[in-house]
């Protein structure tokens, strides 16, 4: 009961990563507001029902949960979901930032509403409800924001610009949201999960490879990604910031940061002509290799 009278918000709570999350944090002692528009993994469409047996699930556990059933993609529906905690529970100790849908496309045939859709959810929902709660967690001086990336940003992945772009503008989120809030004694941290779940279940199946992932990852279970999310919403991890991890079934890793890891430097700055001579010798030993295909990453980038 780590979690005893803390109280968390978990976005897109009603199935998948986001319903297990909610279900472990009730079990050690948050009281939970479950938040889930109810709709597509595209986003359409809406309802109670997925939230609501959730909640349901909480309770006849013995745990104490409410439903909200506001959309993340304004500012008005992250301000509705804390309002929620407050008018139920008092206080807001924990956002867990996780709803997201899918507009997968290729970069020359996205839509402005198909990137829209996907930045609104993913990158202004996490924004939204970090918005709305983190003026209450500085006051009570402390708070725990856990913000969901995907290697498809920090790798990147063959149709998903959109949804690329937002889970990468969420490590810079949940960087900047750690700086600001240490004085206050509030982490934010990343976790970047590997896990069946609805959305991965919309990937195309036509090749021979492409059934092969999908098989490997169907055997990655959602329920593994909340113990990570539990302890870095425990006091056990006042210190801990700004920080990137991976779930991948049992296996948890910590991602590097973005650091330097070269540089030349000529006194009398470079022309085009000085770079082409010494880039081969120098810079181009550092560069990513074989990115095109992924393969540089050992770990399939398919959340």
């Amino acid at each position: 009961m780590m979690l005893k009278g803390k109280v968390a918000v978990v976005t897109g709570a009603a199935r998948g990563i986001g319903r297990e999350i909610a279900l472990l944090l009730a079990r050690h002692g948050a009281l939970v507001v479950v938040n889930d528009y109810g709709g597509t993994e595209a986003g359409a469409g809406g309802g109670h029902a997925p939230a609501d047996e959730v909640v349901g699930a909480i309770k006849q556990a013995g745990g104490q949960a409410v439903g909200n059933y506001d959309s993340v993609a304004s500012m008005a529906g992250g301000q509705a979901i804390v309002k929620t905690a407050l008018d139920a529970f008092g206080r807001i100790d924990i956002v867990v930032n996780n709803a997201g849908i899918l507009r997968d496309r290729m970069i020359f045939n996205m839509t402005e509403e198909e990137w829209d859709a996907v930045i609104n959810t993913h990158l202004k929902g996490s924004f939204s409800v970090t918005r709305a709660a983190a003026p209450i967690m500085r006051e009570q001086k402390w708070g725990r924001f856990i913000n969901m990336t995907s290697t498809s940003g920090l790798v990147g992945n063959v149709g998903q610009a959109n949804y690329a772009a937002a889970k990468l503008g969420i490590v810079g989120l949940t960087k900047a949201t750690a700086l600001d809030m240490a004085r206050y004694n509030v982490t934010a941290n990343c976790i970047s999960p590997f896990a069946w779940t609805r959305m991965i279940g919309t990937i195309p199946t036509e090749t021979e490879a492409q059934k092969a992932r999908v098989e490997k990852i169907k055997k990655l279970s959602p329920a593994h990604i909340a113990p990570v999310v539990a302890f870095l919403a425990s006091d056990q991890a006042k210190d801990i910031t700004g920080q990137i991890f991976g779930v991948r079934g049992k296996e948890i890793m910590l991602f590097g940061q973005h650091r330097p890891i070269m540089r030349i430097h000529d006194d009398e700055g470079w022309t085009v002509e000085k770079l082409v001579e010494i880039f081969p010798g120098t810079l181009q030993h550092h560069l990513v290799p074989n990115v095109t295909s992924g393969q540089y990453f050992n770990y399939d980038p398919l959340v």
